[in-house]
């Protein structure tokens, strides 16, 4: 009893879980198997101050009241303040999209965190032990992980605290046996009808049948595997630093403009190109197939794109761009007459035409900015049409001689893949473009000394 109750408060201690405050406070996450009650007991012999949160999940009929009652029960005779709370599990995972398990998974999750908040708890205590953490690994394994997935399971990560992991299952239920402690047993776990139970009950026995030590060598060689991943990730922390630049999450950017960019030159030249883009590119929910797919281009196709379920990635020049993804580029705007006229608005920004019929007279200043295009009334058709470029269109820029494509003028003026598809060109009529917003107006439309009355057009975004 003594020698697994030295092991957790070494383990506590080694791995700073739990700071030596009196007011420290934690909540217990019980099921009533032998993993949680175990769990508590210790926390109850180490004097830690402790509350317990039982989850229904309403899966197995009566075996799942029967645990409710039991860890009830439990917390009553040793004195622990107990939580209990009840889900429908099967509907919330229909409603989701998810696996059963996933759907508990984030049920509980959420609640325990909502109830730790609630009771002023500064940790949850869950009862995860060293075999959990094999299970673990050999899981990852077989799904093709990464590095991070050969660690097994951390003693800490955020609020959740695994005080358990210096442990094994039988040294566990030994314990309880020595105690004389009653635990109930999930049916669903000797059922080989998950993953993670045909790991434990098929997979590793067999591999003990080639080594007996297996499992403590599994879990040697993943924290092993956590120290050098340390040092990998400081590696790929200074790689990711020298290849980004961001603004995604730059409030003081407008939102069609904030992006993430990636030098190609940079990243030719660091250690790893395909798993420092994984570093950056997986917090986007780019897969694993796309970003070695974007790893193996030339990046020579500049256009050429990938998408994630909110971002796109495309290749520009000697970069990769990353935006989020926005609204349909395809709607446009209707102008009938004269007027001001919204774009688009949201709470954090806003698009805006004004346009505006003048007389010319003499001493007239004509607004030269990129925002103002001032046309000859006489010569611009309505109703005007405010849309974004195409392919093929083409303008006469003011000042130039001769026409050019849109396209070919906005790589001059070194605009990005995603804002060349953003830009907005000024429409008459015939679809003749009379204004390349915000660059230039088409020099066949613009003012003279003839122009009686001119349209003043303001963009303001």
């Amino acid at each position: 009893m003594k020698n697994i109750i030295e092991t957790v408060k070494s383990f506590i201690a080694a791995n700073g879980l739990i700071p030596g405050k009196m007011e420290w406070k934690g909540l217990v996450a019980l099921s009533g198997g032998a993993d949680s009650v175990c769990l508590l007991m210790i926390c109850k012999r180490l004097n830690l101050n402790v509350e317990a949160v039982h989850c229904n999940f309403r899966l197995r009929g009566e075996e799942s009241d029967r645990d409710e009652k039991f860890c009830e029960g439990l917390c009553e005779r040793e004195g622990v303040p107990f939580h209990r709370v009840h889900f429908d599990t099967r509907t919330y995972a229909e409603l989701h999209g998810v696996s059963i398990e996933m759907a508990a998974r984030e049920l509980r999750y959420d609640y325990f965190e909502q109830l730790r908040r609630s009771i002023q708890a500064d940790a949850i205590l869950v009862a995860h032990h060293r075999d959990d953490s094999v299970e673990t690994v050999l899981m990852n394994l077989v799904r093709g992980t990464g590095i991070h997935g050969l660690q097994g399971i951390k003693p800490k990560n955020g609020n959740i605290l695994r005080p358990l992991l210096c442990v094994g299952r039988k040294d566990i239920e030994e314990w309880l046996h020595t105690l004389g402690q009653d635990y109930v047993t999930d049916s669903t776990n000797l059922e080989d009808d998950v993953v993670r139970n045909k790991i434990r009950l098929n997979v590793i026995p067999l591999l003990q049948e080639i080594n007996p030590s297996v499992s403590d060598n599994i879990n040697l060689t993943a924290s092993r595997v956590a120290e050098a991943v340390k040092v990998f990730d400081d590696a790929i922390r200074s790689d990711v630093a020298g290849v980004v630049a961001s603004t995604l999450e730059d409030e003081s950017t407008p939102p069609s403009d904030r992006l993430l960019r990636i030098d190609m030159k940079a990243l030719s030249s660091v250690s790893s190109r395909e798993y420092t883009l994984f570093t950056i590119l997986s917090p986007l929910r780019f897969t694993p197939a796309q970003v070695e797919d974007i790893a193996s281009n030339d990046c020579r196709s500049a256009g050429k794109r990938w998408e994630s379920a909110g971002y796109v990635l495309a290749v520009d020049r000697d970069c990769l761009l990353v935006r989020k993804k926005t609204e349909s580029l395809s709607r446009s705007l209707v102008i009938p007459e004269a007027g001001n006229y919204v774009i688009s608005e949201t709470e954090n920004s806003a698009e805006r035409l004004s346009v505006k019929e003048i007389v010319v007279g003499e001493g007239d200043v004509i607004d030269k900015s990129p925002a103002c295009a001032t046309l000859d009334a006489a010569k611009v058709k309505f109703p005007l049409r405010l849309r974004r470029v195409r392919q093929g269109d083409r303008f006469m820029p003011f000042g130039m001689k001769g026409t050019k494509l849109v396209s070919d003028y906005l790589t001059d003026r070194k605009r990005t893949v995603f804002q060349k598809e953003a830009q907005w060109v000024l429409a008459d009529k015939d679809d003749a473009i009379v204004w390349l917003v915000g660059e230039r107006p088409d020099g066949r439309y613009c003012v003279d000394g003839k122009t009686i009355k001119a349209l003043v057009i303001r963009y303001k975004k």
